[in-house]
């Protein structure tokens, strides 16, 4: 079976980053939070079934799901995140390994925020790399990006496996707390490795 690196890391922590420096080795991406983007997008396959279990208000005139109204829910109600969960998870799971099935890269990077806690993707991979920075500067990323308030992201992390649990899990780290540079200078060690352990 071709080698599937599980890329996972907090929010904020750089994972895109790292993830589009492996693409642009040759590396085949298979990125979860891109396919729920997809599947919860304007005329998504979940779209239909987020409508039937939440209501019309949480579709917005686009046609895709009301990205915020939803965050709000389910950061405020552990019974919601967990119905959107059985909805979306399955359809998550079953189109990453589609992707990786097909992927024409010398080995895969699976990108999963949530690979620690997610025993189903945890199998499907053969190793697991971790990209980390301190929590301070987590925030500070996401606040630049998203504009969330900092309560959020933190309530956010805070939702997450534990910073020393992720790295705890890890079999190889990229220490994102420096400038790009030297994360793509990490991501291009780890490129090799990959490419040894893929033909190996």
């Amino acid at each position: 079976m071709a080698l599937v690196v599980g890329l996972t890391g907090g929010i904020g922590s750089g994972k895109s980053a790292a993830a589009d420096e492996f693409a642009r080795l040759g590396a085949t991406v298979v990125d979860t939070d891109a396919i729920s983007r997809d599947l919860t997008g304007a005329r998504g396959a979940a779209v239909p079934e987020v409508r039937r279990l939440f209501g019309k208000a949480f579709v917005d005139s686009s046609g895709a799901m009301d990205r915020k109204r939803m965050r709000d829910l389910v950061f405020s109600d552990p019974e919601e995140k967990r119905r959107l969960e059985a909805l979306l998870h399955p359809m998550i799971r079953a189109e990453s390994a589609r992707r990786i099935a097909a992927a024409a890269g010398p080995y895969s990077v699976h990108v999963v925020p949530l690979l620690i806690e997610s025993a189903g993707y945890r199998e499907r991979v053969g190793r697991v790399l971790v990209v980390d920075c301190p929590e301070e500067l987590q925030i500070t990323r996401v606040r630049q990006r998203s504009g969330l308030p900092e309560e959020e992201i933190r309530r956010i992390i805070a939702s997450q496996v534990q910073r020393e649990k992720r790295l705890a899990a890890a079999d190889d780290v990229i220490d994102n707390s420096g400038p790009v540079s030297a994360l793509q200078q990490q991501v291009q060690k780890l490129h090799q490795t990959y490419l040894e352990l893929a033909a190996a």
